[in-house]
């Protein structure tokens, strides 16, 4: 059994406050801004032994139980945390029979932070992706049902016949079915790209067929990937773990990162497709691994009442930003037409020849990091984009609309302590989505990123977008 080694964890101050709107405009003081991530391994990712059939290795893949992974989550600022295990052949039974039951204590243990059970599926004909079940009295059941009918590598002997887009559609259309609906997230879509703009075993016609099979449930992908501690572990290592492939920019995935790539592509038809960010997390790096901690590095933010319902609903709504390193802890995007405000993830709808007027508030908190840093906002970019319909071709990747509308740096924000605030006023000619990024560094684009650089030294924040229609 290896030994845990604690970190020393060095303060930092989360204060989490609502927003003044919700995404449908309605006033909300009950809701906050809540740190997760939903992609963490426990020991129930196993190894396999080379019998017929293979056995569980328990711990043979990642290594800590769930309550440590929540003692952790708690330790480094996050309110909720998805338990997503992957396997092998009838890893369903692993997930049902030892996988939930320690869920259910560590909620005992530690109920501080809200937990979900959840899984990375070994997806037909892509790469992997997560489910978030909903907490439910069959919940364990629900999961089991779901690895045991769609997991590609659940069978034994192996079944190539799993390893098909079309299977994968079937298991959407076969969780709509469930009386409380779960949420489906693309894992590292971009892991195995060769270049950019060439996609590996995940594509954008994939994802578009996810999204028009099951709206309300597949409804986005990881912007940020974790492994983001693999050039601290390993010499000449990628962020994210991206191997020979195309790497990430800014520890973000180029589907999300490209300005005007599959991200604005599939904003500009309208689609209410979300990003998020995660540790995927097996073993510390400090242990052998190439991890972070969940919460130590990479945030996702949930504008949500603390509990089960209400945190999901908020990912399936996209009232979510997601940062790395902490640089910001706090970002409001509230779009006015004098009247009316909506917020992340919502849509307002305007006359014609109406002005609009965009408010952009966050928390640059002034203390160290789990990095031992104080980063800085150093700019923010408000980003817009054409809405123009849904596209004949599934595989298309550019919005060739999309442009950073206004760049912000000091000397356009109001300080007041922590919080950042800036303003901007215009005209729409179109319907539009806007969203905000920033960053501590000087680039304009975040660059791909070089084999063992530093991740604490490139930070980058991004919030889902606001939708503006004309009426």
């Amino acid at each position: 059994m290896r030994q845990f080694l604690w970190l020393p964890i060095i303060p930092f101050a989360l204060v989490l406050a609502g927003c003044t709107s919700t995404g449908a405009g309605t006033p909300d003081t009950a809701r906050a801004w809540l740190a997760g991530d939903h992609h963490i391994h426990s020991r129930y990712s196993v190894g396999w032994t080379e019998t017929d059939p293979p056995q569980p290795i328990i711990g043979g893949d990642a290594i800590y139980p769930i309550y440590r992974n929540a003692e952790m989550a708690r330790s480094f600022g996050l309110d909720w945390m998805v338990a997503t295990d992957h396997g092998g052949p009838n890893h369903s039974k692993v997930s049902l029979e030892q996988a939930y039951p320690e869920l259910v204590a560590s909620r005992e243990r530690v109920p501080e932070v809200i937990q979900f059970m959840g899984l990375e599926l070994n997806t037909p004909g892509a790469d992997h992706s997560s489910i978030i079940i909903p907490h439910t009295h069959d919940e364990g059941e629900r999961l089991y049902e779901y690895e045991h009918r769609f997991d590609k590598y659940e069978p034994w002997p192996g079944d190539p016949a799993r390893d098909s887009e079309p299977l994968m559609l079937e298991a959407l259309e076969f969780i709509k079915t469930y009386p409380a609906k779960p949420v489906v997230i693309a894992h590292h879509p971009s892991r195995s790209a060769p270049r950019l703009g060439e996609y590996g075993l995940t594509g954008p016609a994939e994802l578009r067929a996810w999204n028009d099979t099951a709206p309300e449930i597949a409804v986005g992908m990881e912007g940020a990937p974790g492994h983001q501690a693999a050039t601290i572990s390993e010499r000449n290592a990628k962020r994210g773990a991206y191997g020979r492939g195309y790497p990430t920019l800014g520890g973000f995935d180029q589907m999300t990162a490209r300005l005007g790539g599959f991200w604005d592509s599939m904003l500009g038809e309208g689609r209410r497709w979300w990003i998020t960010a995660n540790s995927d997390s097996h073993v510390h790096y400090t242990e052998g691994g190439i991890d972070f901690w969940p919460g130590e590095y990479s945030k996702t933010y949930v504008h949500a009442e603390k509990d089960h319902d209400d945190i999901l609903e908020g990912i399936r709504r996209g009232r979510v930003f997601v940062t790395l390193g902490d640089l910001v802890s706090e970002a409001s995007v509230t779009v006015t037409d004098g009247s009316r405000t909506v917020d992340i993830g919502g849509e307002i709808g305007i006359d014609r020849g109406d002005t609009i007027t965009v408010d952009i508030r966050l928390r640059d908190p002034d203390g160290v990091n789990f990095g031992g840093e104080n980063p800085s906002v150093s700019r923010v970019d408000l980003i817009i984009g054409d809405v123009r319909g849904r596209l004949d071709d599934h595989s298309h990747d550019r919005n060739t609309s999309t442009r950073v509308l206004k760049r912000f740096d000091a000397g356009d924000w109001r300080r007041d302590g922590e919080y950042l605030s800036m303003s901007y006023t215009f005209e729409p000619q179109a319907p539009i989505y806007l969203r905000v990024r920033g960053t501590n560094t000087d680039q304009l684009e975040p660059e791909p990123d070089l084999p063992g650089e530093n991740p604490w030294s490139d930070l980058w924040f991004y919030t889902n977008p606001v939708f503006v229609s004309l009426q």
